[in-house]
């Protein structure tokens, strides 16, 4: 190496070396070193990455401006919580919003402890059988004040002990309505302040995580409700990933669980933690019972499922793709096509899926006997089966769909496989929200169960919807038939 070359060289590691130096010291005045605080060096941290959210062909931004109108199909199904209130801010904070339409909050707050001791209430995720006979009262949870502490900030309205949230807040934003027992805002009211620096845990989790109070844990219809809410305040408060979720009951573990845990990033219990829990970010679902799927059983509203290309192209204020967006959540939760082409199968062939009731063991409080809400459901099921096989336009394949004995997963693939959904009023037919936009749907209803669950899910998702009204319980499979024939001559066979 000659004298010039040997210059360049060291002019080159000087310069490389003054480049690093100057990083380095841009890095820490952006990021200047923190101090341990006590609760930080006895924590034990969740690291566990995040699931990411999946690709929705349905999915529409969660942030409209300006806010939907009141009776607007956004303000029901999507982000109708306009109103941000900022109830505390310092070193822990709180914050609601709320939806006039609906009359319920999504609340959120950072430097939230949990103090599992103080919630009374049954551990929970026990298996069924062992705790047969145990009364819902001690599965739902009863807050002690402290229950739930946030850091304040030294000001007078944060003084250790005080309340996060007084009466006038609760009532205004998170109000008690016609739910008996509004366990979410019991959670809220047993909120305190504590001094700052004074936030001691066993265990610190870093990761948005969901606070979900269930009652009708047991139940599709009410279960999806719960999912629904979840689902939704996530996307409200904009979380980039899927969270961490905790339910904060005592309920055993149900059949239903396994979509929870296929929703959402991990699922755990408040009671099986053994010491208190501090929050960096906890957010606070509403219950399933202020949503507006299970509001459009009792209020008025117009809303049309419509794709989203549609909306996008032609905004209309009674017109929705928000329950087909979740529908594609649940399917892409358990690794299943969110798109409408991907079930690759000749046109002549369809799925025709039965949805049967079966007697199953549900809850503590369940004979495991079920109540037939069609009273010749066998008679109806075989004369299906005996006219599809002889058809011969098409490929009909009957499926037997015995919800009951059925996993999550494989109740929503026979959902997604299906052409036509038929089956007498019952919570099994909720599945219909996971439904390809195309599929039909046949309600066998008996005079007692005049409901408009599923007539309302196939509108909101925009399904063609048929119905058989009786006079009784019973059936005449030849009417059955005839219906089905009409609905897949409209398949073109």
């Amino acid at each position: 190496m000659n004298r010039r070359q040997r210059a360049l060289l060291i002019r080159s590691i000087v310069f490389l070396s003054v480049v690093n130096s100057l990083s380095l010291a841009f890095y820490f005045f952006l990021h200047p070193p923190t101090h341990p605080t006590p609760e930080t060096l006895n924590s034990s941290v969740t690291t566990t990455s995040l699931k990411p959210w999946p690709f929705l062909p349905s999915f529409l931004p969660w942030n409209p401006s300006p806010k939907p109108p009141l009776r607007s199909c956004e303000a029901y199904f999507g982000n109708g919580f306009s109103r941000r209130i900022e109830a505390h801010g310092g070193g822990g904070w709180f914050r609601c919003f709320y939806s006039a339409t609906l009359r319920s909050s999504i609340c959120e707050g950072g430097r939230l402890r949990m103090d599992p001791s103080k919630i009374k209430m049954s551990v929970g995720g026990e298996g069924l059988k062992s705790v047969m006979g145990r009364r819902e009262e001690e599965e739902l949870p009863e807050f002690e004040s402290g229950s739930f502490e946030v850091e304040g900030d030294g000001s007078n309205g944060s003084r250790a002990g005080g309340r996060v949230l007084d009466e006038e807040f609760l009532d205004r934003y998170v109000p008690q309505g016609a739910i008996h027992f509004h366990t979410m805002r019991g959670l809220m009211e047993s909120m305190r302040f504590v001094e700052p620096g004074k936030l001691q845990c066993s265990q610190w989790i870093e990761e948005p995580t969901i606070l979900v109070t269930r009652f009708e844990y047991a139940n599709l219809f009410h279960t999806v409700t719960d999912w629904y809410s979840a689902y939704v305040s996530s996307r409200v408060t904009d979380l980039p990933n899927r969270p961490h979720l905790i339910f904060v009951d005592g309920h055993c573990k149900a059949p239903l669980e396994e979509t929870w845990e296929a929703l959402f990033t991990s699922v755990r219990y408040a009671k099986h933690f053994t010491g208190s829990v501090c929050f960096r970010h906890a957010i606070l679902s509403p219950l399933g019972y202020e949503t507006a799927m299970f509001k459009g059983l009792s209020e008025s509203f117009i809303c049309q499922g419509t794709t989203a290309n549609n909306l996008k192209a032609s905004p209309e204020n009674h017109k929705t793709a928000r329950l087909s967006e979740f529908g594609e959540m649940l399917r892409a939760a358990f690794g299943f096509p969110t798109d409408e082409i991907s079930l690759k199968r000749p046109s002549t062939v369809h799925n025709v899926l039965f949805v049967r009731r079966e007697d199953y063991l549900a809850h503590p409080r369940h004979g495991g006997k079920l109540e037939p809400r069609l009273s010749n459901e066998p008679e109806v099921f075989t004369a299906i089966q005996n006219w599809a096989a002889n058809h011969t336009k098409c490929s009909l394949n009957v499926v037997n769909g015995l919800f009951a004995h059925m996993s999550m997963k494989e109740q929503i693939l026979a959902i997604y496989e299906a052409s036509v959904v038929i089956g007498a009023h019952g919570a099994g037919l909720t599945h219909l929200v996971s439904a390809r936009s195309k599929t039909i749907a046949l309600e066998i209803i008996s005079s007692q169960y005049q409901r408009p669950h599923f007539s309302l899910i196939s509108q909101w998702r925009g399904l063609e919807y048929h119905a058989i009204n009786l006079a009784g319980s019973y059936v005449r499979p030849e009417m059955v038939i005839d219906e089905l024939s009409s609905i897949v001559r409209s398949l073109g066979c």
